[in-house]
């Protein structure tokens, strides 16, 4: 061999290559990401994401869909009494209840939003405003909108969402 630093350059650009496509195939192989997961990924989402795990929810969001999740942040469920909070955790209906109030079982980007109505998972009504750039569902401001999902969207809000009560 009259240049033994080609041979090596040779065999560490084959090495780079390699590489770049096994994480090509490991990107694909990971798919589409759900509404559920996206949640699980998101930091601020981390205990809706434990809730939606204990009232078995994930099965549910993983599905075609689409849906539109109003998804409160840690802050917005840190701000709810803890009584409230220690009352929907202990009675598993009233979780479900509770967090299928935050998902309309159809996917609605920022720019779609009209002042208008929408049913509930739970089937209760829901009302949604657009001023401008900001979206509001009932008393609750999208701090993040338009996170994007394989089977529908999710939209960070500062405010948990209280379903009404059940007559």
């Amino acid at each position: 061999m009259k240049n033994p630093h080609i041979f090596s350059l040779t065999r560490r650009s084959m090495g780079a290559v390699l590489l770049s496509g096994m994480a090509c195939n490991l990107a694909l192989a990971a798919g589409p990401v759900t509404v559920s997961q996206t949640i699980a990924g998101q930091a601020s989402l981390s205990t809706l994401n434990s809730l939606i795990v204990a009232a078995d929810l994930q099965g549910a969001l993983d599905s075609a869909g689409p849906f539109t999740v109003f998804a409160p942040s840690n802050d917005a469920l840190k701000a709810l009494p803890a009584a409230v909070l220690n009352d929907v955790s202990s009675d598993p209906a009233k979780l479900k209840n509770l967090l299928t109030f935050h998902v309309v079982p159809a996917a609605a980007l920022a720019k779609d939003v009209k002042n208008s109505n929408v049913k509930a998972l739970n089937g209760d009504t829901l009302a949604l405003s657009k001023a401008g750039e900001f979206v509001t569902v009932e008393n609750a401001m999208v701090t993040t909108a338009d996170i994007v999902a394989s089977n529908g969207v999710v939209h960070i809000i500062d405010t948990v969402l209280i379903p009404p009560a059940k007559k």
